[in-house]
């Protein structure tokens, strides 16, 4: 018996001195906005635990009182007592210094814009950026406008993903600027002396006859093959567990091996992977090696968690230690973008990114798979990184980013590259650029300033304005020759220099004729119809695929695949939403 009590006492100590408690609670900021992803340093352990997506958390400990210290970057850190027993409801207060700094970038601005009702998609696990599409703009109050231009092409490859899979596009998914500039359409090369080559062209709006297009065209200068500088390229790939698809890893595994095989003796390639740990997976290796850096390609495997943050650092570290001051150095991030481990959310990734930007390092980031795209976090990270975004659907793709056209995208010619435009209001009454919208948290700052953006060698970047033509000079506000129709200033800086530097060129109204302008802008203006009508845009309600079916096979180029492809893909999207379509019928 004196046993048996022996150990029922030592069991109840046991129990009292290592009693469970579960501290719980919540992180916000100031405005009561839950933040994901901040650091809880837990003293009494010295274990370090991160908030979850709604800024909640949930430790085990030991201690009924303890302490705590919580760090976001961006936000002044916390340290405060806790009682396990209570709910804690823990406030950071951002940094004075990044006030302005942490908030979304605009990358158009017309006016006030103001947020509309928007219903939003959700695709699994998928993210995209809840978009503000621009409106009609009088020009006698709002004549200067602007807008960031890049290169971005990875929404056409992922709306191609979503109709090869008979499968309605969510809305947001569509930048509809991103659809036409994929094609790099009417490249004219730019003058021996010159960095761009500007043109514009004034025509008929096929879609609504009392309506003009305005297409403005900025051509980048190529750089000499037998002069491209030495490339210093750190492969970040993602071989967690989620990357354990054949549209996933084994993709990017001959994407880069392809890429491999054209790299020169002056290059240089290390790989970084990201997945259970994070690990230099190849140290660095010059071209002359391709052997032994496709080997260790073939090797990798998937599995783990994602640390995304961890995995960026290094990435950016091992870039720093082997910079070329002569050359191009790149970090090239491949992944589906599901961080899940660290830093995940998209503001404290782009602070991480924006911080590592001065020291010239750019990003290049390159997507794939389905279900937990995030689309948004990776534009996101790119665009901080002074890089550039693209999506990978298929082997073919892959080809075209990373061999057929490996200059444009990983060799920039100019940085922080912006347009502004001012209208002349005595012959545009009203203007409408199409897409480069915004993001609908921007929008939501009226204080946020404009972010530009990189130009890669031998691109070709269009935009397009709707224009509604002036019945009067009732509005007169300066003084413009009689046949211009807009100011434009380039906005631009060097890759090796951070001063600003400006191209001033006059936008005449030279009036043609739809169909008798260059093929190529009309195979434009398809593509964006195209866009615009996946994105259900109020400006195009009148406009069926068949339109739009007519205008790009009566301009696209037999020699292109991808124009041809082009053609078939409208094709099967107008089969996807007439299905949808009489599905919906069907159930009123």
């Amino acid at each position: 018996m004196k046993k048996i009590f022996f150990y029922i006492l030592l069991v109840l100590l046991t129990v009292t001195v290592n009693a469970q408690y579960y501290l719980r609670g919540e992180i916000k900021d100031e405005k009561n906005q839950p933040l994901q992803n901040a650091k809880i340093h837990l003293h009494s352990n010295n274990h370090i635990y991160y908030s979850g997506s709604y800024g909640g958390f949930g430790i085990n400990t030991n201690i009924l009182h303890d302490s705590v210290t919580i760090s976001l970057d961006g936000y002044e850190s916390k340290t405060t007592k806790v009682n396990s027993e209570q709910w804690q409801y823990i406030v950071l207060k951002i940094m004075a210094s990044n006030v302005s700094s942490n908030r979304p970038k605009l990358i158009s601005v017309t006016k006030n814009l103001e947020q509309t009702s928007r219903v939003r998609w959700y695709v699994n696990s998928e993210t995209y950026f809840q978009l503000v599409e621009n409106e009609y703009v009088k020009a006698y109050k709002y004549p200067n406008t602007g807008f960031a231009l890049n290169v971005n092409k990875a929404s056409y490859s992922n709306v191609r993903r979503f109709i090869n899979m008979q499968s309605a596009v969510p809305p947001d998914a569509v930048r509809t600027e991103e659809m036409v500039n994929y094609f790099n359409l009417h490249y004219r090369e730019p003058g021996k002396d010159e960095l761009f080559r500007f043109e514009s062209q004034l025509t008929s709006c096929p879609w609504d006859m009392e309506k003009q297009l305005l297409f403005l065209n900025i051509n980048a200068r190529k750089l000499d093959l037998d002069m491209v500088p030495p490339g210093n390229f750190v492969f970040l790939i993602d071989v967690s567990g989620s990357m354990d698809m054949s549209n996933r890893l084994p993709l990017l595994k001959a994407a880069f091996q392809m890429f491999v095989k054209n790299l020169r003796v002056i290059d240089t390639v290390s790989i970084v992977t990201y997945g259970g740990n994070v690990g230099i997976w190849l140290q660095p290796t010059g071209g002359s090696e391709k052997d032994k850096i496709i080997k260790s390609i073939e090797e990798l495997t998937a599995s783990g968690d994602t640390p995304g943050e961890a995995a960026i650092m290094t990435a950016y570290s091992l870039a720093r230690n082997t910079f070329n001051e002569n050359g191009s150095n790149r970090v090239i991030l491949a992944t589906d973008g599901d961080f899940n481990v660290g830093l995940t959310s998209e503001k404290a990734l782009e602070d991480l990114i924006t911080r590592e930007r001065q020291s010239g390092i750019y990003l290049t980031c390159l997507g794939v798979g389905m279900g937990n795209l995030k689309d948004s976090k990776l534009a996101t990270l790119a665009k901080k990184g002074n890089g550039n975004y693209a999506y990978l659907d298929d082997l073919q793709e892959a080809e075209k980013v990373l061999v057929k056209e490996l200059t444009q995208t990983f060799y920039a010619v100019a940085d922080d590259v912006f347009m502004n435009l001012k209208f002349n209001p005595d012959l545009v009454k009203e203007y409408r650029l199409i897409g480069f919208d915004n993001r609908r948290d921007a929008v939501a700052d009226s204080s946020i300033d404009l972010e530009g953006g990189e130009i890669g060698s031998g691109n070709s970047v269009m935009a397009i304005f709707e224009i509604i033509p002036a019945s009067d000079k009732l509005f007169k506000v300066d003084v413009f020759p009689e046949n211009l129709l807009a100011e434009i200033e380039l906005r631009y800086s060097l890759c090796d220099d951070t001063a600003h530097l400006q191209l001033k060129k006059s936008c005449l109204a030279n009036f043609t004729e739809f169909k008798n302008i260059d093929k190529e802008l009309q195979f434009a203006a398809a593509v964006a119809m195209y866009g615009l009508k996946l994105k259900q845009s109020q400006y195009i309600k009148s406009v069926e695929w068949e339109d739009i079916q007519r205008i790009a096979s009566e301009s696209y180029n037999p020699a292109s695949f991808l124009q041809t492809e082009f053609i078939q893909m409208i094709g099967k999207a107008q089969e996807i939403y007439a299905s949808k379509k009489r599905k919906k019928n069907k159930s009123d």
